[in-house]
């Protein structure tokens, strides 16, 4: 039984130009002890999805799905009693800009307390000590002083670091971590990782890891979800979906990596992710494909099979043998990636090695 299963998930936001969907149909499912990266551009509902699964959007926002099941339970039967038992303390998130997401008005023991207190039978002196102890966990020196420090009083890294003992304090059988190194340098970046999946594996929970970087991707996930405006466009194992990407967002997606790239220019994707009001019919993606033609532009794409990355598209990479004229710029002659531009193992050395 997985640890986590979504699905057919959608999040549609009321508005004043009328509904929107920022998150259409998407699956999810997580075993216990893995890693499960989520990737895109801004703007591709990733981080709405999770918010959406927390209950944590706003009450414009309409989450519908035909499951939500976590270690079996539906949680979508539960009462908000129910819920609340689970999230924050078998589900726990770590937020985008860490200082922005601690409440400035408390100081960091009292917030990592109350967390304790909301979530476990600790008395007072037991959730001091264990306070403690979790700044200890995340590298954060001289412990017991920090709990008296207030978050406009700490790094960027540190708030991090203190944002990461909150969401592990009642060690979560699930940790969503939405863009965890966003605004942080390289240096910080890497330590901030290597503490994640040092805590993952001590504990032995699933993470999941929302990121737009597909470097931070080939280092630490399992399995990758590729989002494009809302949609899942891509799914799979990521040593198979680096060697061989099927949809062709993903492809463009990995041939923006410096470590991949074949020129002295990186490959851009022209335009942009579409909004509320210029989406296209057919494909989401065939304003910016190489690849779209009349039928992209009128037909929504069809999901292919796991052996084609179940790719949301007409002409998945890969499925056909390809004329090389017929191949677009970037990609190789069979539709994929030219030999020799690198493997996830290879770019995650270099970034480790860029980072020290």
């Amino acid at each position: 039984m997985p640890l986590l299963s979504i699905r057919n998930l959608s999040v549609t936001f009321d508005t004043a130009s009328g509904p929107f969907k920022a998150v259409d149909g998407i699956d999810l499912v997580i075993d216990s002890g893995e890693v499960l990266g989520i990737v895109g551009e801004s703007g591709s509902g990733k981080s709405v999805a999770m918010l959406g699964l927390m209950g944590l959007l706003p009450p414009s926002a309409t989450v519908t799905a035909d499951e939500i099941a976590f270690e079996g339970r539906d949680m979508q039967a539960m009462s908000a009693r129910e819920r609340r038992k689970i999230i924050g303390r078998d589900i726990a998130m770590i937020f985008q800009e860490p200082v922005a997401s601690l409440n400035p008005c408390f100081n960091v023991g009292y917030q990592i307390k109350e967390a304790l207190k909301a979530h476990t039978d600790l008395d007072r002196k037991a959730r001091q000590a264990r306070a403690v102890e979790l700044l200890q966990l995340v590298g954060i020196p001289e412990p017991e002083r920090r709990l008296t420090a207030f978050p406009h009083q700490l790094s960027g890294g540190m708030s991090q670091r203190v944002m990461i003992a909150m969401a592990t304090a009642c060690n979560p059988k699930l940790l969503i971590a939405d863009e965890p190194t966003t605004a942080l340098d390289v240096t910080i970046q890497a330590q901030i990782l290597d503490l994640l999946l040092d805590l993952q594996k001590q504990h032995g929970m699933a993470m999941i890891l929302i990121t737009h970087d597909m470097g931070v991707i080939a280092e630490t996930a399992e399995r990758v979800v590729v989002q494009y405006a809302g949609q899942q466009v891509e799914r799979q194992p990521v040593a198979t979906l680096f060697d061989e990407p099927h949809h062709p967002y993903t492809a463009a997606l990995l041939s923006a990596i410096p470590e991949r790239a074949t020129g002295t220019r990186l490959p851009t994707i022209p335009g942009v992710v579409p909004g509320q009001g210029d989406r296209p019919d057919g494909c989401l993606f065939n304003p910016r494909c190489p690849k779209a033609d009349d039928v992209c532009r009128t037909v929504v794409p069809p999901r292919q099979p796991p052996a084609l990355g179940e790719a949301l598209c007409h002409y998945p990479l890969g499925a056909d043998p390809r004329a090389p004229g017929d191949v677009p710029a970037g990609f190789g002659p069979d539709g994929g990636f030219q030999e020799g531009t690198g493997r996830p193992a290879d770019i995650a050395t270099d970034l480790r090695g860029d980072a020290r």
